[in-house]
């Protein structure tokens, strides 16, 4: 029950937001504004569709609306929504592609992909 409660924490970066350096978070985010670095989540990331990613993004479920350059790899779920935009490799055990997504890079599905760099139980 404990861990529940810890990863139902919810954190944003707001639209006319810039943060450089790397973000981790036990709990699931959503970026609309811009993030130049690497994010790690243990739960969700909402990437919102003014939302740009320069670095790899690694968490349980992604869902992008916005763009991305770097690796995305989701340890559960990845959707690509019609505005998104990826430059980079995929890794995710399933895959929602909408019509008018863009993916420019590799693709990697499985069961159960590796632990995803800063994940991995110690």
């Amino acid at each position: 029950m404990a861990d529940k409660q810890a990863n139902s924490e919810l954190s944003f970066v707001g639209s006319s937001t810039v943060v450089e350096g790397k973000i981790k978070t036990d709990g699931s985010i959503r970026i609309d504004g811009k993030l130049i670095g690497d994010l790690v989540s243990k739960a969700n990331a909402a990437l919102g569709s003014n939302g740009i990613i320069e670095g790899n993004l690694t968490a349980r479920n992604v869902t992008l609306a916005g763009k991305v350059t770097g690796t995305v790899t989701a340890s559960e779920k990845l959707v690509l929504e019609t505005k998104s935009m990826v430059k980079g490799d995929v890794r995710a055990a399933r895959l929602v592609v909408d019509e008018g997504a863009v993916f420019d890079g590799h693709c990697a599905m499985s069961a159960s992909p590796a632990a995803p760099k800063g994940l991995e139980r110690g």
